[in-house]
């Protein structure tokens, strides 16, 4: 294009530099990608189908043996961590759930406060605050002291048959059992849970909600047909931050089980740390990772992709 004197226009090159911006705006996020992502997932790939010992070194032989060696080994601890993480996930909800409603409508002034103290324990050492939990529930900690004090401690011991009924403790200790793991993780991910629920409700429409009730629809009603769908996209988001973790955490099944609550992070760490067996620890990581990611495309199909916008 030019102008009536045969000069040329310029706006066209502007206007395929001002295109490329937003490209150029993507390579400092897909570099990190692929320092720190791509290149990890190959390193760790390559390693999985390699053979050898710490000693002699590691070569490449195609060994998807090893896949196979490590899922019939450790298929009991795999299939563990996906319980815990399911179980934790499903209490972070129940809990989480109304815990965000009442800081998105019924917190008034006090809202900002109230999310501080959900974040409250990210100021803390993750380390620090599962071994608080050891503090609580040991024969000797503070809901023992509770009890004690408050001469409720048959409720405990009745809480504790309980547990044991339904096989989430082996005797009557608390701690070190599967009950303590769920305790753990369940409170470290519950942020995960309650922030993005809060994100999703603090936007719900309330007057939706008294248009159901002007239209005679009860309490229970009300939530099942218009709070609950509206917040499906904070409660998908919010399970999957939960689960994802949870499933590859290893610190909660370290400080607050035993042998009979392995989890597969727990058995990574000592593969590759203790063990040195990095072609296993390197194929249990994919393993969990393909059944993180077959999970998650699952989940997200059946809450429908429109839910995550």
């Amino acid at each position: 294009m030019t102008t009536l004197t045969g000069a040329p226009v310029a706006a066209p090159r502007r206007a395929r530099r001002g295109a490329a911006v937003p490209y150029l705006l993507l390579v400092p996020g897909l570099l990190w990608l692929v320092v720190f992502f791509v290149v990890p997932m190959v390193s760790l790939a390559s390693q999985s189908l390699q053979t050898g010992d710490v000693d002699n070194g590691y070569t490449m032989t195609w060994n998807f043996a090893t896949y196979a060696d490590a899922l019939s080994t450790y298929w009991p601890q795999l299939l563990r961590s996906l319980i815990y993480a399911g179980i934790a996930t499903l209490l972070t909800l129940a809990l989480g759930y109304p815990l965000a409603w009442f800081i998105a409508h019924r917190s008034g002034r006090y809202k900002n406060f109230l999310l501080v103290l959900v974040i409250a324990p990210f100021f803390t050492s993750f380390l620090i605050r599962t071994l608080a939990w050891q503090t609580i529930l040991g024969d000797s900690g503070l809901l023992a002291q509770i009890a004690l004090r408050t001469h409720t401690d048959f409720l405990l011991t009745g809480f504790k048959e309980g547990l044991k009924a339904v096989g989430l403790i082996n005797n009557d200790q608390l701690l070190f059992s599967p009950f303590a793991v769920i305790c753990g993780l369940t409170y470290n991910f519950l942020p995960f849970m309650v922030l993005p629920l809060y994100s999703n409700l603090e936007r719900l429409d309330h007057r939706l909600v008294e248009a159901a009730g002007d239209l005679y629809a009860s309490p229970v009603q009300a939530f099942r047909r218009v709070i609950w769908p509206l917040s499906l996209p904070g409660v998908v988001a919010g399970t999957l931050l939960t689960f994802i973790p949870a499933a590859g955490d290893y610190i909660n099944s370290v400080l607050l089980g035993s042998t009979r609550t392995v989890m597969i992070g727990q058995v990574i760490d000592a593969q590759f740390l203790r063990v040195l067996d990095y072609p296993t620890a390197a194929a249990l990581s994919f393993i969990l990772m393909l059944i993180i990611v077959a999970f998650v495309i699952t989940y997200v199909r059946r809450a429908g992709t429109e839910e995550l916008v």
